[in-house]
């Protein structure tokens, strides 16, 4: 047996029996840690060269610094980290009920990549793979800057991939959108419109205010400090919107403009759309009371289901399922719903008045072909059955150190 010693800015190999610590030299050299453990002297030699070539190549990580425990490190990590209310609200949950719980106690170089591979089979009896992929993800966050400031050598997070089916969700045909809003009353089915043709996201258009839409330029505008509303610890408030590219103008189709203009006339409140009595509206409620009877039926009230299981978010895919459909470029579907497109064509690509001019045309034909006879038939005549685009919610852990560029993982409605 054999073990390496580090004393000072020297390394040693040595029989296991040495203990230079407690021999008569300790005082002029202090052993500052060990590693044993090898079965031979040899071993232990060689160990100790590969720690001196680290060393000169700038590339040894004191095992020291990876004692720190995960709970020490988590505190130091959420003061440097800024990201928005809701994000990081979403951040706390996961710590506090499923990272801390198993390895805050834990020094980071104790967190290996086979624990954290049976730790995320152990999540997936009970959570969404979407959840998990969160939760994952989170955790390489916070493992990667401890990589980054010299903690631990490598992340074990890192090139993890949670295995799972993408689930493809549904998207509504315009004639169910209609159908849905014939439901509602007057605000909450402008809403719903607002969503299915804007493609906006649900904290966006909670947070909509009316200095925020141009109905002369027939445009609403997302703000960068006000853009969303947040709910947080059962309270709400606006704040940043999800990233820095969902801050954005989108240009509406003309019958939105008069659909905006009239709901103007007869409301008076700062935000376009509120929830009963006028107070601002909250997800979970919208979806009891409006969304899930409207969409997947009530019968108390003679309703059937038309379009089961679909979410409020799945107006998005919806949205941008259309404007595939309408053959509108890539680079002016991401800037509409908000997303930063990767790569050489998002330094490249730009979208032009052009674009924007066909893509509205679409969006306002689509809404004349529909209202003008809104009976099944006819719709799916005018939007005949086809092979339908897949849209699928990113549900795998990030392959490298950082968080993916548009992970659009908040809780569906």
């Amino acid at each position: 047996m054999g073990h390496v010693s580090d004393e000072g800015d020297d390394v040693h190999a040595g029989p296991a029996a040495t203990t230079s610590a407690t021999q008569p030299k300790a005082a002029a050299r202090r052993t500052i840690a060990t590693e044993s453990g090898f079965e031979s002297l040899t071993e232990a030699r060689n160990r100790a060269e590969d720690i001196k070539s680290d060393q000169r190549r700038g590339r040894f990580v004191d095992p020291r610094a990876g004692q720190t425990l995960l709970g020490e490190w988590v505190k130091v990590w959420t003061d440097a980290h800024d990201v928005s209310i809701g994000a990081w609200a979403k951040y706390d949950f996961h710590l506090r009920n499923h990272i801390l719980p198993k390895f805050g106690h834990l020094a980071l170089n104790e967190i290996t990549r086979i624990t954290v591979k049976a730790w995320v089979k152990s999540l997936r009896r009970t959570l969404a793979d979407v959840t998990v992929a969160d939760v994952v993800t989170l955790l390489s966050m916070v493992l990667g800057e401890a990589v980054e400031e010299g903690l631990i050598p490598a992340n074990p997070c890192r090139k993890l991939r949670i295995t799972a089916e993408g689930r493809e969700r549904p998207h509504a045909r315009p004639w169910q959108v209609v159908r849905i809003v014939e439901r509602c009353e007057p605000t909450d089915g402008l809403l719903i419109t607002t969503a299915a043709y804007t493609g906006m996201r649900w904290g966006e258009l909670a947070g909509l205010r009316w200095p925020n839409v141009d109905l002369a330029r027939g445009t609403v505008r997302v703000d960068p400090e006000t853009g969303a509303l947040h709910e947080v610890g059962g309270r709400v408030e606006l704040g940043p919107p999800k990233t820095p590219a969902s801050v954005r103008t989108i240009h509406l189709p003309e019958f939105l403009v008069t659909l905006l203009a009239e709901h103007r006339d007869r409301q008076d409140h700062d935000h376009v759309f509120t929830g009963v009595h006028g107070g601002l509206l909250r997800r979970s409620n919208f979806r009891n009371r409006v969304w899930v009877p409207r969409v997947n039926g009530d019968p108390r009230r003679g309703w059937g289901p038309i379009l089961a299981g679909l979410h409020f978010h799945d107006l998005r895919h919806t949205h941008k399922t259309w404007l595939i459909e309408d053959g509108v470029p890539e680079v002016a579907q991401a800037k509409r719903l908000g997303h930063r497109l990767g790569g050489v064509r998002g330094i490249y690509s730009h979208v032009t008045q052009v674009m924007i001019d066909d893509l509205l045309a679409g969006l306002q034909r689509r809404w004349e072909q529909v209202t003008m006879n809104t009976t099944e038939e006819c719709s799916q005549n005018t939007y005949p059955d086809q092979e339908p685009f897949k849209i699928f919610c990113s549900q795998n852990a990030p392959e490298n150190d950082q968080q993916p560029t548009d992970g659009d993982r908040r809780q569906a409605v």
